[in-house]
């Protein structure tokens, strides 16, 4: 039982660092202007209130790639197995948050044609993050 939540932890710490990096990518994208010229208005600032929620949000999903690395014979393709949970809030951020907002319109194309393409990009880069950071925190058994 001690080590099931050993490694819950260290899914959720990983979760939060492949969230470090996404941000990373994204506000460097934005600050370099590579989403302004593939014509997608996304560009954030950096900030702790525009950081923060998104560290908690990767912990979280973190959790989630958790269910795939829980059974000691499920603990390979670590980075794999990221890339694949990275589809889950891709998915959840183009068909339910975009649409929510009727400036951004379906699939966030509002923003840009190419938006679609930069999220799934960043948040595949949160899942092979998070993957490689699980694999490294948690060591050899």
């Amino acid at each position: 039982m001690q080590k099931t939540r050993a490694l819950l932890a260290v899914c959720f710490c990983a979760g939060l660092l492949g969230a470090l990096c996404n941000s990373l990518a994204f506000w460097g994208a934005g600050h370099w202007g590579l989403t302004a010229m593939a014509g997608v208005g996304l560009a954030p600032t950096w900030s702790a209130a525009w950081l923060y929620p998104r560290l908690i949000r990767g912990g979280l999903w973190g959790l989630v790639f958790y269910l795939l690395v829980a059974h000691p014979r499920a603990r390979r393709h670590w980075a794999r197995k990221g890339l694949w949970v990275s589809l889950l809030p891709t998915l959840l951020q183009l068909f339910y948050i975009f649409p929510q907002e009727p400036a951004h319109g379906p699939m966030g194309v509002g923003l840009g044609s190419f938006t679609p393409a930069f999220v799934l990009l960043f948040n595949a880069i949160w899942g092979f993050c998070t993957g490689v950071f699980t694999r490294l925190l948690w060591g050899k058994e």
